[in-house]
């Protein structure tokens, strides 16, 4: 008889910004599959989801990756659910509308590596800043790469889980870094992004160092804030080879921009100021290759015969996938080209 460690994981109820909680699991004779991991409960009282007098709420697992950082382990992202089956109102992923899949997700994940000591980012000193901005993106090099070993870990450990990663880089401030997701499948990106954030927390642990995914951590500085650039496509703009299809979606965009910045993270006034290459809160633009944009258009999808992807700046470092891919959904699909192409 074998016995197999499942690792479930579920956003709490925390307003403005959920966080992550895990519990493990023995279960016997594991088969390796969804379908193989049954539903758990946990008290709702002690992660703001539920009042003490009736607290347990269930976990439905919804998706299963390998557990390499464990022996005989998985990593198991589930929903959360009433004590009556329903979503829960915290439950992001129950929101989106993509149940064929018609949308892809690339989320650009930024984040600093957090030295809880001086509550400051590594490569910080103790004591006023270091060099200003210029030398940090992309580098190389102990002068200005600051946690390389955390990243590498964590990039090992998402690629030996299933997760497609495409890429990681160090960003503009010292520190800060990145990662990059992409899933065919709006639910199938948001459980990816989480559960590499998830791994990602779990490596900083082993090394003492916190992460913040705090869009403006620094304050009122003159150094970049953190962004989930999420960038997306759907059969529509796939094949487009429009320009005006192209024109109409991004237009769609500009009457709702309340209700998208109310899902794309919190404190995001202090990022999206119209300096660092954002554009500001309260306004909306669209263009080629735009990235003080609210939305840039890449520069490849033109290339490409305006068939290709757009790009959200928005959506910053704390926010949810989920909750960000349902806005996402929700507006292209009043675009009347949408209806068209998908015979609605």
């Amino acid at each position: 008889m074998s016995k197999t460690k499942l690792e479930y994981i579920w956003l709490d109820g925390y307003v403005p910004t959920q966080s992550l909680r895990s519990k493990t699991k023995i279960v016997k004779d594991f088969k390796g599959t969804i379908e193989d991991c049954p539903a758990w409960s946990f008290d709702g009282s002690s992660t703001e989801q539920a009042p003490g007098g009736s607290s347990d709420l269930i976990l439905k697992p919804v998706a299963l990756f390998p557990d390499p950082g464990r022996k005989k382990a998985f990593l198991v992202m589930c929903e959360v659910l009433s004590a009556d089956g329903t979503p829960h109102a915290s439950n992001g992923r129950a929101t989106i509308e993509d149940d064929d899949r018609d949308f892809w997700f690339g989320f650009e994940q930024e984040y600093f590596l957090w030295n809880p000591e001086t509550n400051k980012p590594l490569g910080f000193p103790e004591n006023g800043y270091p060099a200003p901005q210029g030398p940090y993106y992309c580098s190389v090099g102990a002068k200005n790469a600051f946690g390389r070993e955390i990243v590498e870990e964590h990039l090992d450990l998402c690629l030996d889980a299933g997760i497609n990663v495409e890429g990681i880089n160090a960003e503009v401030a010292a520190g800060q870094w990145e990662f990059q997701v992409f899933a065919k499948g709006a639910k199938e990106a948001g459980d990816q992004v989480w559960v590499a954030r998830y791994l990602l927390e779990r490596v900083a642990e082993k090394y003492g160092v916190a992460i913040n995914w705090h869009c403006k951590p620094l304050g009122a500085t003159d150094w970049n804030g953190s962004g989930m650039h999420a960038n997306f496509s759907n059969n529509l703009l796939r094949t487009a080879g429009s320009k005006d299809v192209y024109d109409q979606v991004c237009r769609a965009f500009a009457p709702v921009v309340k209700e998208h910045i109310a899902v794309y993270g919190a404190d995001n006034h202090l990022r999206l100021t119209g300096k660092h290459e954002t554009q500001s809160i309260d306004k909306f633009s669209y263009g080629v290759s735009d990235r003080g944009a609210s939305i840039r258009i890449p520069i490849a999808t033109v290339e490409n015969g305006w068939k290709g992807w757009l790009e959200d700046r928005r959506p910053n470092s704390a926010a949810d996938p989920y909750k960000v891919a349902a806005r996402i959904i929700k507006t292209v699909k009043t675009v009347p080209a949408y209806a068209t192409v998908n015979g609605k």
